[in-house]
This record gives C-alpha cells, structure tokens and sequence, in this order.
C-alpha cells in the first residue's frame, strides 16, 4: 500500500458558521511524483478510503499500471474525508458530525491540493458520495477541473434518498449492533430483487438455519464493523443528506454556468439509490444550455453497486476520457 500521508489544516471554516480549529487530512497518491504529471482526483465513496489503486486498491481495475487511468501518465491523488477513520487514529473521529456538509469537504479538499500545490487537475471522479463531492468541487473552483465524472451519483439528495438515510441514521442510533444492523438495510438498498433473487435462489446449506443470503447479509454486516467505526459511519451517512449544489445559490443553471470542465454523468440504470431517473433528468436540464455535459449509463441487474461491480462497462465509458493522456501529458 502507497504511503498515507497526512496535512494539517488550521482554521477550517464550516458552512453552518463554526469554524474548526485544526483538522487533518490524509491521502494517498499514485503514480508520477506530484509537479510532474496531470493530477487525477478520486473521491471516496461511503464505506471507502484513500486506497484506490494496487493490490488491495478497491478501484484496481480501474486505475494502474496501463489500466484505464494510467498511473504511468497520471499522479493519483486520493483524500480521506476527515473523520472516515482510515488512519487509525480515534482522535481523528469526528463527534459532531452533524456539523458538516459535502460542501465543506469539497472545500477540504480544495485545501488540500492548494497545499500540494495543486491548481488545476485533469479530472476529479467519485462514486457515490464520491462523485457529490465532485459536483460540489466543481462549482467551487469552476475553472480549476477539465473533466467532472460522477458516477451512480446525482448534485442532490432525493426525499427517497433523504428517506432511507434517516432509516440508516435510526438504526445507527438505536441499534444494539448499530454498524452491523445498518449494513443489512443498506446492502440491500445498493443491489436490487434481481441481483439478489439470481445470487441466492433460496438457497441454505444443509443443517443450516439461515439462507444464503442472511448469511451473506450478516457477513457484510460483521466485516464492515470490523474495519469501520460508528462515528465514521454516522458521519459519512449525515453527508449524504447534505448533498444539494444548489443550496443556497441561485438554481441548478445558475450554479453551474460558471463550471468550465466536461461534465460525465454517469448512471446505473437499476439504482435504487441514486436512481438513474434522476440522473438523466439533470443531463436533459443541462444539455440544452451548455454543451460541455455528455451522459453515460451502466447496464446492470446489480444496481447501485454496479459502478463498483461492472468494471469493463465503467472503463469502456471512462476510456475515451483518459486516452489522451499522451497528449495532455506532453502540453503540460
């Protein structure tokens, strides 16, 4: 694994109004030494950490060694959302989650490169609540990004979005086994029937109470609480609700018509979580004002987690975005 290497930022100011006075900032990078190479950002999804590429990189086949996102053309960076608990370090937890917002970890983020010395990058590309805090870097530095990619994601929470989260947020409250109870809602969010009912068929191994599929839940619910704390996870599922580019600004147009990157959408068209409906209606809205936003969809029985399942679809999309590297590399 790539070093993780940490900033300290001081006078952190949130959204709400409150101000922070020291937070640190972990990343990892890959690939040519920053200053040397076109930087791509990669935002982490809920669950997710800083370790994108390499062995156990969760993005591996999507980013390396002549892989679609070539580290030998571009300098990977990929932060920690502060408080995901991936140093290790329980005095980095954050108590007050509540506090922050996916606008604030945008602007986090943004610090962060500023302190690399980073001004403008290639790309920056998240799933999830990764690609949120894309869409939030993006209007906040408007000219500093070429390419903006979400992925299963949208600029907002839904009210069905908002629903499920508030469930998630109960259950994280409330529960005896919080982390592990809220990962059985929330597995099954990511997938759909199909995926499921295909997988399982009902299945139970002999002189075994449980199916298949309760086993499979309880294991995702046991490995996830194994690496991940309760802070972090309330955390990360708080952020979500706060994902709105438009809050407080002046509409979805108006918010972005400043943005002067190529924006790729990019949908599965089985989310239930980030409905592909959604995304769609965003690209409709956008496309008859600028003509720097293309949509692309994953094809999938497996719904949200395709964009994590459906790897030689999601490279297919991304490759025409990264093939020119050679030519981006050489007018740096």
């Amino acid at each position: 694994m790539q070093e993780l290497k940490k900033i300290d930022l001081y006078d952190i100011a949130l959204e709400i109004g409150k101000s922070i006075n020291h937070l640190p900032l972990t990343y990892q990078t890959f690939g040519p030494q920053l200053g040397t190479a076109p930087v791509v950002v990669v935002n982490h999804a809920l669950t997710g950490n800083s370790n994108v590429a390499g062995e156990n990189g969760w993005w591996r086949n999507l980013i390396g060694p002549d892989k679609t996102i070539d580290t030998g053309y571009f300098t990977i960076v990929a932060f920690n959302i502060p408080g995901n608990g991936y140093d290790g370090n329980v005095d980095n937890l954050i108590s007050n989650y509540t506090d922050f917002t996916i606008r604030d970890v945008a602007q986090i983020f943004w610090q962060g490169l500023s302190y690399l010395n980073i001004g403008k990058v290639h790309s920056v590309i998240g799933g999830s609540l990764g690609g949120a805090i894309a869409w939030e870097m993006a209007v906040l530095k408007p000219e500093k990004i070429d390419h903006i990619i979400p992925i299963a994601t949208d600029w907002k929470a839904t009210d069905w979005m908002i629903g499920n989260l508030l469930i998630q947020d109960q259950i994280l409250t409330n529960s005896d086994d919080p982390i592990s109870d809220a990962r059985l809602h929330a597995m099954l969010l990511y997938r759909t029937p199909q995926s499921v009912n295909n997988r399982f068929l009902r299945n139970r191994q002999d002189n075994q109470s449980l199916y298949d599929i309760e086993n499979w839940l309880v294991h995702h619910g046991n490995a996830l609480k194994d690496r991940f704390t309760l802070s972090a996870y309330k955390l990360m599922n708080h952020l979500l609700k706060t994902n709105d580019i438009t809050r407080n600004r002046t509409g979805l147009i108006e918010t972005l018509k400043t943005v002067r990157g190529n924006i790729h959408i990019v949908a599965v068209d089985t989310d239930y979580f980030f409905t592909a409906d959604e995304c769609r209606d965003s690209f409709e809205v956008l496309r008859h004002i600028y003509n720097n936003v293309g949509y692309h969809e994953i094809h999938s029985i497996h719904g949200h987690d395709a964009f994590l399942i459906e790897q030689d679809q999601l490279n297919k999309i991304l490759q025409s975005i990264f093939t020119i590297k050679k030519q981006y590399n050489e007018s740096t």
